[in-house]
């Protein structure tokens, strides 16, 4: 270990629709630490003012969705003077907030899907298919595709159960890609391969039908490609340390960003880790190779 890191705390839990996934997450990266030599206490965030232990040197926030992800942790480890893995106050929130992140991606030049936001009351004008998504939830939490007219109303009421404001973005036929990032560096690109060709909730966490192609079969340029515009889109939104970038690929050939998730799931099922893996990376050295990049 080439840092002062020793005794960590591991941030886990929280009080978003994605707690159980969290409480998930914390506990394997917990034990990876350990198992890469540090002193790691697992703290279960039940509110904003939470606190960590007392000589903790630095903290690896596993708290997905909301607080975890838009600042609010970062925010209050900030305070604390504490420092921590990942994206910093403001990164967070502009890339857990899926309608800045496209306006900040747009105006850099990345591609993102042709899009509108609408509030309450709105009609929809996006041609069908579309994807109906809360701007400030993760794990597809809230999210729906829209094939036909008679689809809208239980999309659009399931999405304005979590906010104000959603996100209708134009369906991209094609393949779902996402490639991790860890410390500067693009690691091998992931197809995601579901059943229903959607990776919703019950796909990523759910059921086991879900296949994970690593490294994804691409020719070189498309691999390249997808791991330079990750790069990018991280450099573009600010963050640090580690994430994910999600992509959807046209039949020919075009590439679109979804979105960066900054805390990236550490399950059984998730994909930092599995891409981390076809790198000759082990989850233990994962874990520690994060837990280095943390700062304030």
């Amino acid at each position: 270990m080439h840092k002062i890191f020793r005794k960590v705390a591991v941030l886990k839990g929280g009080f978003s629709a994605e707690r159980e996934v969290s409480l998930e997450s914390g506990a394997a990266i917990a034990a990876g630490l350990r198992e890469a030599g540090y002193e790691a206490t697992e703290v279960d965030v039940l509110a904003p003012d939470f606190t960590v232990p007392k000589g903790t040197d630095g903290v690896f926030i596993a708290l997905h969705g909301t607080f975890g992800e838009d600042g609010g942790a970062q925010a209050r480890l900030t305070e604390l003077g504490v420092p921590y893995i990942g994206a910093g106050v403001e990164a967070s929130r502009t890339a857990f907030d899926k309608i800045l992140t496209e306006q900040c991606l747009r105006e850099a030049g990345v591609p993102v899907p042709e899009s509108e936001v609408l509030r309450r009351g709105e009609k929809p004008s996006l041609k069908l298919p579309v994807a109906v998504k809360p701007p400030r939830q993760g794990s597809s939490v809230g999210c729906s595709l829209v094939f036909d007219e008679s689809e809208w109303p239980p999309a659009l009421a399931d999405a304005w159960r979590y906010d104000d404001e959603i996100l209708v973005q134009r369906f991209i036929p094609g393949r779902e890609f996402t490639v991790g990032v860890v410390d500067g560096e693009g690691l091998p690109v992931v197809e995601i391969v579901t059943e229903g060709g959607w990776y919703d909730y019950t796909a990523k966490y759910k059921v086991d039908t879900t296949r994970y192609d690593v490294p994804a079969e691409l020719d070189a340029d498309s691999t390249a490609r997808m791991q330079a515009m990750a790069l990018k889109t991280f450099e573009v939104l600010g963050a640090r340390g580690f994430g994910r970038v999600d992509f959807r690929m046209t039949p020919d050939g075009k590439l679109f960003v979804l979105e960066l998730n900054t805390i990236p799931g550490f399950t059984s099922h998730s994909l930092l880790p599995k891409a981390a893996a076809a790198a000759g990376i082990g989850f233990s050295v994962l874990c520690d190779r994060i837990m280095q990049t943390a700062s304030l």
